[in-house]
């Protein structure tokens, strides 16, 4: 029986690799030149233009992927999980040192809950969904 569907979008675990590495590549910026030598900062540090944070999103773009949930879909691939996995992984090391980073605490829990699985609070969890319950409960004349 013929399989139908688009084709695989990567023929190997070394193409998509290459374009993983390349993404993560451009997410670290380039240092700003002062003719030959790189611009420091006051603290002695190169000047880093264009970097961005590595996220699930623009890694599916990078990718090719129309969405996120195309990567995610691609991930269920036997011969592209655990390469895929890795990629993610990064994504949520970024995410999980920007904790310990005042300005970047709120975004990395939200991604941090949003994307990876065992980030959620489970005892917050646990309380909405009984006020969830308490709340049917009152409507419909139950007992609280």
């Amino acid at each position: 029986m013929a399989k139908s569907g688009r084709p695989p979008y990567y023929r190997s675990k070394e193409e998509i690799q290459q374009k993983i590495d390349e993404y993560f590549r451009e997410c670290e910026g380039t240092p700003l030149m002062d003719g030959d030598k790189p611009a420091l900062d006051k603290w002695g540090r190169p000047v880093i233009i264009g970097s961005r944070p590595p996220t699930i999103t623009g890694l599916a773009l990078a990718l090719g992927f129309a969405s996120r949930q195309a990567l995610l879909n691609y991930q269920g691939r036997e011969e592209f999980n655990d390469t895929i996995t890795r990629a993610k992984t990064r994504v949520e090391q970024y995410a999980e040192e920007r904790l310990f980073d005042k300005d970047g605490t709120s975004g990395a829990q939200f991604s941090l809950r949003n994307n990876f699985k065992g980030w959620n609070n489970e005892q917050e969890q646990n309380q909405d969904a009984l006020s969830k319950l308490d709340e049917v409960l009152k409507e419909i004349g139950g007992v609280v």
